[in-house]
């Protein structure tokens, strides 16, 4: 199974930084970094306001964490997840799988 993860993933988490305007302004900060397998699993096309958005959803699977939860980001050398939901096999299991959206 260890073959299979043949991907360096940084994985990033939101911080919020004040835009000075009572607002604020998303930023993206490195949490760490994992060996990942990344499986398509489908996609989907949506129509807004005359235009058409796919989205297009993967399996991405690593080494059970306890720092990595769903609104995290994963990114590859030239792609960038958004983590949706964090499921483990068993309470034992050494693999966690992260139902993800590639983002544009």
């Amino acid at each position: 199974m260890l073959a299979r993860f043949k991907q360096r993933a940084t994985l990033l988490s939101q911080t919020l930084v004040p835009d000075g305007g009572g607002g604020y302004s998303e930023s993206w900060q490195t949490a760490g970094y994992a060996w990942v397998a990344i499986t398509p699993l489908g996609a989907s096309d949506k129509a807004i306001a005359d235009t058409s958005q796919t989205r297009v959803r993967h399996r991405i699977q690593t080494r059970t964490r306890a720092d990595i939860v769903a609104g995290m980001r994963l990114a590859t050398a030239d792609r960038q997840f958004a983590i949706r939901a964090v499921l483990a096999a068993e309470a034992q299991s050494p693999w966690l799988t992260l139902l993800c959206e590639e983002l544009p």
